[in-house]
């Protein structure tokens, strides 16, 4: 009897969990079918007012041009993040020195360091070099992350250095050894890798907001915010543009889901 109790308590706590969990999105989807006066009722039930919704987001808030700035921006992010922070994490792994651990924990700190602290010095950078307002402004910063060279070198620790040692051996350089060998069969960790990148970009707010100031270098973040804080924000519009904003989220993620699993385990394919 106390073994059944147990599991109806386990059962129960889940599936609270689980219905606050998806409540949100049930909510936004409902929202974005609704009119503004409905969403600010609390009204639960889907309306008719999905395609008046659309249209108008469409029409009066260039929908398609922040969707294809913020599309450009995270496929900039997402290659060359993971390229170079690979290609750190590989030589922080492979290459022994004196200095190594004392720099790869140096370069940990910094994650200490809140980014409303590196705003005006960057921002003053991109000055410098007449980035501002331009998408090359937001992509330049986001490139370098810490936590992808330690998500890396964590993966690279599991990789069989034998494959590397033989590779010298025949005669490969070392570029190609990193990208004819080591990189084809990580596809796991480069999976994880780019749905990381592919959030942290696409989900940026604070530092686009900073650089971006015209309207037609607009992300989609940056739209859905400028919707939701006028005076009279239309609501259904709001859960509309939150909608849109999160369908490449969820197709990146089921479409990478068994390798980011994989990745995230540090499993490495033989």
């Amino acid at each position: 009897m106390t073994r059944k109790l147990r599991y109806i308590f386990i059962y129960f706590f889940l599936t609270i969990s689980a219905f606050i969990s998806v409540f949100p999105f049930y909510w936004m989807i409902v929202g974005s079918t609704n009119s503004s006066v409905d969403v600010l009722k609390g009204k639960l039930a889907f309306g008719g007012e999905f395609l008046s919704n659309l249209k108008n987001l469409w029409e009066n808030y260039n929908l398609g041009t922040v969707l294809l700035n913020s599309a450009k921006i995270s496929l900039f992010v997402v290659v060359f993040s993971i390229v170079v922070s690979s290609m750190a994490g590989y030589g922080f792994e492979i290459y022994a020195s004196k200095s190594r651990n004392r720099v790869y924990s140096a370069l940990l700190l910094t994650m200490m360091i809140p980014f409303a602290a590196l705003m005006v010095p960057l921002f003053r950078l991109m000055y410098f070099f007449n980035l501002i307002d331009s998408h090359w402004g937001v992509i330049l910063p986001m490139i370098p992350s810490v936590f992808l060279t330690f998500f890396f070198r964590q993966s690279f620790k599991q990789y069989p250095k034998e494959i590397i040692m033989a590779a010298r051996v025949d005669g490969a350089n070392e570029l190609r050894i990193f990208f004819s060998i080591v990189l084809p069969s990580m596809k796991s960790a480069y999976a994880a890798a780019a749905i990381y990148a592919f959030m942290t970009s696409w989900n940026a707010y604070l530092w686009p907001l900073v650089i971006i100031q015209s309207e037609q270098n607009k992300t989609i973040v940056l739209m859905i915010s400028s919707i939701a804080s006028g005076y009279t924000p239309d609501f259904g519009v709001v859960m509309m543009a939150v909608v849109i904003a999160t369908l490449p989220m969820l197709v990146v993620f089921f479409a990478l889901q068994k390798q980011f699993v994989q990745g995230v385990l540090g499993s490495v394919k033989q």
